[in-house]
């Protein structure tokens, strides 16, 4: 159990360190990094006002996935499936309302 807190402890600090860029507004328009759609990478100025907001709901996944993460791996004393089960649906779930508010901004962006 210990090797999959370090996995999910490890992920939440990876999106942490991902989301710290975007919220910052350091990643350009580009193909691999950041929310790439038509819309953000032909406008950078969408480009960054969606990558932001949707960096700091990544930086909220990562927390929640890094409290998650710890705090089941003490409460729930060796039960592995359990912790496997609930610390992935925080991930994806997480990371899915991230996502869909992230498209609900960028509907409000391309409005104005």
């Amino acid at each position: 159990m210990t090797s999959l807190l370090i996995l999910y402890v490890g992920s939440g600090l990876l999106l942490i360190i991902l989301a710290v860029p975007l919220i910052q507004r350091r990643v350009p328009p580009n193909i691999w990094y950041g929310f790439r759609l038509p819309q953000t990478l032909n406008d950078p100025e969408i480009w960054y006002a969606v990558n932001e907001y949707g960096g700091r709901g990544l930086l909220w996944v990562g927390v929640i996935t890094l409290v998650t993460a710890l705090g089941l791996y003490f409460v729930l004393n060796g039960n592995l499936d359990l912790y496997t089960s609930v610390c992935t649906s925080v991930i994806l779930g997480s990371l899915l309302v991230d996502v869909i508010l992230s498209f609900r901004y960028l509907g409000t962006l391309k409005k104005k």
